[in-house]
């Protein structure tokens, strides 16, 4: 199957990617990375989560964040709500994209929303009655694709379902996620043509964590087959606290590059986003997980 000519770049690192960090970082350092992601052109950029701040107090913000960032024409700014409290909550902050998050392992789903996969789908049922009359556009996540921690191997009939379910709830678009990073590029073409048989591509994305440094072979597997939506996270921030041993998002540069290299229109600045990532990265005080970003700060730009 040739590749697709246009991809749309979904941008994860200001929620997954800044969740996952030891402490909370400060408003004003999230607002400005968004607002230079926003610059560099990106499509979608999910900026937080209404969840509890008990549970995740990294996104204890997320309203000011929503309220304090410069919204570019062009870009939609999806938030995740995990239930009808944090949908209401997201509404008040003037949300009009949310996101929910299921598993195809049962006991991910336990370990990460306390709640079985039939139950979190009733959760999501409830959130997609409320938000879909009032105008908002629904995306689904699905977690643990390609392997679990705790169980193992994942049943593609599995994911089939989760993600056919997510889709019979209004979905719009219905995201595979490799949690812990453990697939191949033939798991991920046959992950791709069984959930394709529930679920058309084009209401496909991919979502791969880079554990075993295969994010971007699967990344252009799953352009082999069709799908046009991949998400990603700058300078590869993220991980997964309920997935030991998982590292980050593949990095939006390293994806960028990527798909410049084969002349996929995208309609984001590749400059413009390695900046972003240094930008996060020194506020961090560590290094870039993007192998770009570290291969133009090295000076090889010209690559």
């Amino acid at each position: 199957m040739s590749l697709p000519r246009r991809v749309r770049m979904v941008e994860v690192g200001p929620r997954d990617g800044l969740q996952n960090e030891p402490a909370p970082v400060a408003l004003q350092d999230r607002i400005a990375l968004i607002d230079r992601l926003s610059a560099a052109g990106l499509p979608v950029i999910e900026v937080a989560s209404f969840v509890s701040p008990q549970a995740v107090p990294q996104m204890s913000d997320a309203a000011a964040v929503l309220s304090g960032i410069k919204r570019r024409p062009g870009t939609t700014y999806p938030v995740l709500v995990p239930n009808r409290k944090g949908l209401e909550a997201a509404l008040a902050a003037g949300a009009t994209e949310i996101a929910v998050f299921g598993s195809a392992s049962e006991t991910f789903s336990q370990r990460n929303i306390n709640c079985s996969i039939a139950q979190s789908l009733e959760r999501f049922a409830e959130v997609a009655a409320s938000a879909l009359p009032r105008g908002l556009r629904i995306r689904g996540y699905v977690s643990c694709v390609a392997g679990c921690p705790y169980e193992g191997a994942v049943a593609l009939e599995k994911v089939a379902q989760v993600a056919g379910s997510l889709q019979d709830l209004g979905c719009y678009e219905v995201s595979l996620g490799d949690t812990i990073g453990v697939a191949t590029a033939g798991q991920i073409h046959n992950l791709i043509r069984r959930v394709a048989e529930r679920v058309p591509r084009e209401q496909l994305a991919v979502h791969f964590h880079d554990t075993y440094g295969q994010a971007l072979a699967n990344i252009l597997a799953a352009l082999e087959e069709g799908i046009s939506v991949v998400d990603s996270s700058v300078a590869g921030l993220g991980g997964c606290p309920y997935a030991p041993g998982a590292s980050g998002n593949a990095a939006s540069e390293d994806v960028l590059y990527l798909l410049n290299g084969h002349g996929i229109e995208t309609g984001v600045t590749l400059d413009a986003l390695v900046d972003a990532g240094n930008f996060i990265c020194q506020r961090l005080g560590r290094q870039s997980g993007s192998k770009v970003a570290r291969a133009r700060g090295a000076g090889c730009a010209s690559a």
